[in-house]
This record gives C-alpha cells, structure tokens and sequence, in this order.
C-alpha cells in the first residue's frame, strides 16, 4: 500500500518517496520525519492537491491544519472519489489542540469532519479519545515512523566522540515544553550544555541566568543532517516537556543513538520508557541523567534498549505494516 497523506493549502510541496527514507540531503523539501514519514514508510507521497492523488491510490491521511474549512472541503472531495480516509491534528501537542478549539467554529467543524471521516488517526497517545469524543470512528493510535532501519539514517558516533547534554528544547513562551527547568536541571549537572537559541541577545541572556555561562550556544536552526551530526556528539538529550507531543525529540534521539532523557512524546513514551518523563518528577530525570553520564553500563543498556523498542515499533517497516493493517480495516468497514 502507498499511503497519500494530503495536507490541504499546506506550505509543503508536494513530495514523493519512492525510495522511502532515501538519503540524507540538505537542502532537502522535507525530510522523512513526522507526517511526511507516514507516507515515506509506504513509499508514498505527500500532497498538497487532492485533485493531485491518483485515482487509484485509496488509502489517504488527510491531515488537519488549523484551516478546518479548507480541510472539510477536501475531505467530502476525496469522499465523493471513493477514498479511504482517515483524519489527523498536524499540531497535535495538548497545548496546540488546546489553542485550536478556542473557537467555536473549529470545535464543531472538528466534529463535522470527525463524523464524516473513515477513520481517525492519533499520532500521540492522549488524542484518541479525543476523536472518539468528537464522534470519530476507529480511532487508533499509530506513532510516526523514524528510518531507524536505514543505515543511511544512523547519525551514531563512538561512545569516546560524545560528551555532555544537548537540551531538546528551544521554546520559551509554551509553559509545557519546561525550556528554562530544563536549562537549570542541566546547569545542576556539571557537565558541558549545548543550547539551541532562536532569540538572539535575549535568549543568551536567558540561558546565562539559567547558570550555563559557559554553555555552547547554536544561534538559529541548522539544516536537519547538519542538526542530527550535532546531536550526536553529545552523552545525552534532555528535556522537560510535558505537551504529550508525537516526538521528533526523541525521534532525532534514535537516529543518533543518543539516549533521551525527559519528555512524555510518543516516540519518548514508546523508544525511552525508562527515562521517559512520563510519570517522573525532575528529581528523578536528574537521577537518571546524571547515571547515563557517568555509567557506560547503564548508557549501553539504555542505548540497546531504545534500539530494540524502535525496530519493533517505530521502524518504517513496522509502522508501514500498522498502516496497511489500519486502512485494510477501514475499507472492509466502509
């Protein structure tokens, strides 16, 4: 089966996987992570055009971005050309569902579309419910898929060419993502820091009064290969966030072999149960932060660990058999 998922109006061009994963490139349209890699999994194509999907081509995810009009209009087309469709929130973090039902408009077109919708398709573990609340039908929970069984994809280094903590957070202004305890529970640590800075001279002035004064500093954002060889180099990922986002924190984590620390994502949830921060206070992603760095028993175990966890339930091939299994249901219903 090769998955279309559509964005409708969406920014991203249209964009074809026809070798999955592929390789890394820069630049690149989109790498194969999040909603693109449901399609990539399957070999498929991300669209922006649904006139554009071709006539045989079935299975559709259509994703919901914050123009639900747009969305609906799309969904009752691919409808009325005999598709199966299941729905999804693009910005599917607590905090962004929240904001987007703010209005009422949107909160009963959500139902609308959820009534009209073959399926729903929940990228994190807290949304299904959602769904189903909304009036969705077969609401399941299917994580985004990382190329984790694609060497072209393993960014890993020798344990002796990584030290210290890269801080998976950047986001000041959402009080989920927990940006500043992060930067003071890393600052506690002792070991060197690498931050992430979007706010120019502000946000140095922040990570400052955090107590990482001698913190590398990464001004603005990097091509993704470029950011994944960073991540890399380093012992350990940390983080706080509790949005229950998909995970693309994690995600980037497990394409560079590098432990997770913190943060309650699906892909944390699911690749790093055991020092996840799903369930465990700050003290104790401390605990845990502070053995990964000092214990390479305890780093390998929890290296192998997310290994294994990732190829049986997050590899492209994993998550493209959860799919082709989820819309063969759908269309034996329908």
């Amino acid at each position: 089966m090769q998955l279309a998922v559509l964005n409708p109006g969406g920014r991203d061009r249209e964009q074809h996987f026809p070798q999955f994963a592929g390789a890394p490139a820069d630049p690149a349209p989109h790498p194969p992570v999040n909603y693109h890699a449901y399609a990539a999994c399957t070999g498929g194509t991300f669209y922006r055009d649904p006139a554009r999907i071709p006539s045989d081509w079935r299975a559709v995810l259509l994703v919901l971005r914050r123009d639900l009009k747009a969305c609906l209009k799309a969904l009752r087309q691919l409808k009325a050309d005999g598709k199966i469709v299941a729905v999804s929130l693009k910005e599917s973090g607590l905090h962004q569902v929240a904001k987007l039902f703010g209005d009422a408009e949107k909160i009963a077109l959500f139902r609308e579309i959820c009534a009209l919708a073959d399926g729903c398709l929940s990228s994190t573990q807290d949304l299904a419910g959602v769904y189903r609340a909304a009036g969705g039908r077969h609401a399941g929970f299917i994580p985004t898929p990382y190329p984790v069984d694609s060497e072209k994809w393993d960014f890993s280094l020798p344990l002796d060419q990584r030290a210290g903590i890269f801080i998976g957070t950047r986001e000041w202004d959402t009080p989920s993502r927990n940006h500043a305890a992060a930067l003071l529970l890393a600052a506690s640590l002792g070991a060197p820091v690498t931050v992430v800075n979007e706010e120019g001279a502000a946000g140095r002035k922040r990570i400052a009064a955090a107590g990482l004064v001698n913190a590398q500093i990464i001004e603005g954002r990097l091509p993704y290969a470029d950011y994944l060889r960073l991540v890399a180099r380093h012992r350990i990922v940390l983080q706080l966030d509790r949005s229950a986002v998909p995970g693309q924190v994690a995600g980037d984590a497990l394409l560079c072999g590098v432990p997770c620390v913190g943060g309650d994502g699906a892909i944390e949830r699911i690749a790093f149960a055991e020092t996840c921060g799903f369930g465990r206070d700050a003290a104790a992603l401390g605990e845990l932060a502070e053995r990964l760095l000092n214990n390479d028993a305890a780093y390998q175990g929890a290296i192998s660990q997310s290994r294994t966890a990732a190829a049986e339930r997050l590899s492209f091939p994993a998550i493209a058999k959860t799919l082709e299994d989820y819309f063969t249901g759908l269309a034996a219903r329908s």
